[in-house]
């Protein structure tokens, strides 16, 4: 798939019986940069409707054989949304009037003026295009937010996003829920060629195995039962834009080699078809899952993998990010407080942010930004110590995190016992064995333990899982 910077298309197809009015249609058109595809009857044309993506039709009106207006009927059953743009020299005013309550979008009369065709043929394409882009937003389920932060960790992603945006490379972004991976992934698009087309969001864990398919590459009418008319995929709406597939990790593995096809050649087929097509995508990818391991597990492919991850970025956990998590919590105060007209904006008393500051926050961004909704609704302004949940405002209390020379048998975590691992190892071995200090202090309570650890009761059964956990476990 090309990086094309050009997001409107530019696919155009001629459909006379004249010779010369294809040819004459063919060199104004090209002139202007447009592809143009010409054919001398319907019969000829009808067959491609279904073999690529079209951007506009200009079709005369009498034609010998399959006529004009009976061709527009069949690409109307078929492609609702091409623009057909009907020209004729001797139409009637009734022909006219049938062509446009049909469907036809324009209607010219030969012989054509160039400046005619051409601010009529734009005019088509961008109408689409707007159309296109905004079927694309109802898909990308959210909106543009800044990604706010000045620590080392948000910087370094920033750079990265910097070196990447700009080429046409895939890349896989990777990190814990509610870090902001999609963020991360409209930042790159905004800052790419592409930022004029659609951003188009999949979020491949919440659609059932069964349909994402159909989600992906769109369906034909018949395909299955349900599908009473097409429909089109997402790589379709993503089209001279970018594909953002969050928790890629949850595909299943017939769907992942779908994908894999639709990278390897920039073609898709709709389920129920035959005809591939070929689309402009750049595709971006997240995870929450470790993508390495799950290959080695046989639940992802490690082709797509390779694939995908051609640049990888890692989005930083909330708890790494230092004083971001004040920056982060005072634009959410602002932002909170507008929506729910609340004058003056809700803020925090210095005892409240240094708790809030200290609080790990498993869930990232996304627990802070519920956190602020909770405390801008319930609490009192400014919000105080007692207003933050008991996990949070113990933290006020807590001593700085040990050193790597605390001594054995203190209470505290010897990280000397850990050796020289990585960051990343280093943090799930000290949260493997806080975890289990904890339920063995509530004697594996796991509802009271999540109580105590600030998380939800299913997100700390996943960690358990995740960390290979069991009950009466010593170490």
């Amino acid at each position: 798939m090309s990086d094309g910077a050009d997001p409107i298309g530019r696919r155009v197809v001629v459909v006379d019986d004249e010779r010369n009015i294809r040819r004459t249609l063919s060199m104004v058109l090209e002139g202007e940069g447009y592809e143009v595809e010409t054919f001398e009857s319907a019969e000829a044309f009808l067959p491609r409707l279904n073999q690529g993506l079209i951007d506009v039709i200009l079709l005369d009106v009498r034609m010998p054989g399959i006529d004009g207006l009976t061709a527009l009927e069949k690409i109307r059953e078929e492609h609702g949304d091409i623009p057909v743009l009907m020209i004729s020299g001797h139409a009637t005013i009734e022909e006219a009037v049938r062509a446009m309550n049909i469907g036809a979008s324009d209607f010219m009369e030969k012989p054509l003026s160039r400046e005619r065709v051409l601010v009529t043929v734009k005019n088509a394409i961008e109408r689409r295009a707007l159309a296109a882009r905004i079927r694309a937003l109802e898909a990308a389920e959210g909106g543009d937010e800044e990604m706010l932060g000045h620590s080392p960790p948000i910087e370094q992603v920033k750079r990265q996003i910097a070196k990447v945006a700009g080429t046409g490379v895939r890349v896989l972004i990777t990190g814990e829920s509610g870090t902001g991976k999609e963020l991360i992934a409209r930042a790159i698009h905004r800052a790419s060629k592409r930022s004029n087309g659609p951003f188009v969001k999949v979020n491949c864990a919440a659609i059932p195995a069964e349909l994402i398919e159909s989600e992906l590459f769109g369906h034909e009418r018949g395909a299955f039962s349900g599908a009473v008319q097409r429909k089109r995929g997402r790589f379709e709406l993503a089209d001279g834009g970018t594909l953002f597939l969050d928790e890629i990790g949850d595909m299943s593995l017939d769907a992942q080699a779908k994908v894999l096809r639709a990278l390897q050649t920039g073609e898709v087929i709709r389920v129920g078809g035959e005809k591939a097509f070929v689309v402009d995508v750049r595709v971006l990818a997240a995870t929450n899952k470790d993508l390495e391991e799950e290959v080695r597990q046989g639940n992802f492919r490690e082709d797509l993998y390779f694939r995908l991850s051609v640049v990888p970025i890692e989005s930083p956990p909330l708890r790494d990010r230092g004083d971001d998590i004040l920056l982060l919590l005072n634009a959410f105060l602002t932002q909170v407080s507008a929506e729910h007209a609340i004058e003056p904006p809700v803020t925090v008393t210095p005892e409240a942010a240094d708790a809030i500051r200290r609080y790990s926050f498993p869930g990232n961004v996304r627990e802070l930004r519920n956190l602020t909704e909770r405390l801008v609704i319930l609490a009192d302004n400014p919000v105080q110590l007692k207003d933050l949940p008991p996990s949070m405002s113990r933290s006020a209390d807590q001593r700085p995190p040990p050193s790597a020379d605390s001594e054995p048998g203190s209470g505290l975590i010897d990280l000397t016992r850990y050796g020289h691992p990585t960051l990343r190892e280093l943090r799930e071995m000290v949260e493997r064995d806080y975890i289990l200090r904890k339920l063995k202090e509530t004697d594996w309570n796991v509802t009271r333990t999540a109580e105590v650890l600030g998380i939800e009761r299913t997100n700390l059964h996943k960690k358990l899982k995740q960390l290979g956990l069991k009950k009466g476990q010593q170490s």
